[in-house]
């Protein structure tokens, strides 16, 4: 089926909650105001439950279906933004500085309740719809802590399913993969400790700004040469700190940085190539260098059967020219992944068409998107649960 003739008609009124919570982004776990609204329209749409404070602020809304009991399916947005400056112009931007809705979330959460408004009106399904509104998903985990609540078990939750915007995409577009869709995650931070001293006397010293440099050059062996060529992984050094002075050689330097995978046993490969590399440096230099390596989301993998169902759904509101089944996947990082682990289910992305990139100061969350997304939802959760 198309677009619903419901979604097109709440398309400004959707659009102008995603424009409010554009103005007032809130990070990571302290997302209190942006909960706080969800909570009052999932009320006011009159949902059975309503629940707080799960996974530390995430809310969550149970409709249930007007024709009888039935399995219990989830479907989930995130609510966090950035820590950014806005420079889209948009007259609704973010009224906080260093903070800013640049990923979509704020688009997430409004399509969600666009789509619970509906389903709260129609309840045309037998069973109920669990609709999940997470907070952290920016690097807390936010996901993770909900599962670790008891979400799952307490709502019956037997499937989940999660959606993403994807700039590039045109609007009305989907795409999804069976398998890994979006990597594991894990963050490095190492520490070089050498000998400091003059800068014109280098030879009594270790250097650590020498032997660091080495260091950022041997790491993308990790991928060059160490890995199957076959096989994804990334290990990308995003900080360099070291010395203050034009004429002293410090005696400490830091790089940090992260690694992405599609497979488990390329992360722990990854990590273990790391630490030999940086033991060898240590005694090639005569330094001490120390390891800090903590693995962070797991894979993002959709199962097959819900993948299967969640691309005909797709379909049915797209059509099939405009549904890509078998996209590459995308080695960013998403705490969705742990609720993938606990339940059956899929992660779709939806175009966000011709913007800037996602996590760059001048995304926006393209409005147009919010009748395609809602449509998914509701289609999504009415087949799934069709009597």
């Amino acid at each position: 089926m198309p677009i619903l003739n419901r979604a097109a008609e709440m398309q400004d009124e959707v659009a102008g909650w995603r424009q409010h919570l554009h103005q007032t982004p809130e990070l990571n776990f302290d997302v209190f105001k942006t909960a706080a609204f969800v909570t009052e329209k999932l009320k006011a749409f009159g949902c059975d439950d309503v629940v707080t404070g799960l996974g530390k602020t995430g809310v969550v809304g149970i409709i249930r279906g007007r024709q009888g009991e039935g399995p219990t399916i989830g479907l989930r947005a995130d609510m966090d933004a950035l820590p950014l400056n806005e420079i889209s112009g948009k007259s609704y931007a973010s009224t906080i500085p260093g903070k800013m809705h640049a990923c979509g979330h704020d688009g997430h959460t409004a399509m969600l309740l666009g789509a619970a408004k509906y389903l709260a009106e129609t309840r045309n399904f037998t069973g109920s719809v669990a609709v999940i509104f997470q907070p952290a998903e920016e690097g807390g985990g936010g996901g993770n802590e909900m599962v670790k609540d008891g979400m799952m078990d307490r709502f019956d939750i037997s499937k989940v399913f999660g959606m993403h915007n994807m700039p590039g995409l045109p609007v009305g577009q989907f795409a999804i993969r069976p398998g890994p869709i979006m990597a594991a995650t894990a963050e490095f931070t190492i520490t070089v400790r050498g000998k400091g001293g003059h800068a014109a006397m280098p030879h009594g010293t270790i250097d650590p700004i020498v032997i660091t440099s080495q260091l950022v050059g041997a790491l993308q062996t990790i991928a060059s040469r160490s890995t199957d060529p076959v096989e994804a992984v990334v290990v990308s050094v995003t900080k360099f700190h070291a010395g203050d002075a034009y004429n002293i050689i410090p005696e400490t330097a830091e790089i940090a940085g992260t690694v992405r995978t599609l497979r488990k046993e390329i992360a722990k490969k990854s990590e273990e190539r790391i630490r030999t590399i940086c033991e060898g440096l240590a005694t090639a230099f005569g330094a001490k260098i120390e390891v800090d390596y903590q693995a962070n989301y797991p894979v993002t993998f959709n199962h097959a059967e819900e993948t299967v169902f969640a691309s005909d759904v797709a379909i049915g509101v797209a059509g099939d020219a405009h549904v890509h089944r078998g996209i590459q996947p995308v080695m960013g990082g998403e705490d969705f992944s742990y609720m993938l682990e606990a339940r059956p289910g899929a992660f779709i992305f939806v175009g966000n068409g011709d913007t800037a990139g996602l996590h760059h100061p001048a995304y926006d969350f393209n409005d147009e998107v919010i009748p395609h997304g809602m449509s998914y939802w509701v289609k999504l959760a009415e087949t799934a649960l069709a009597a």
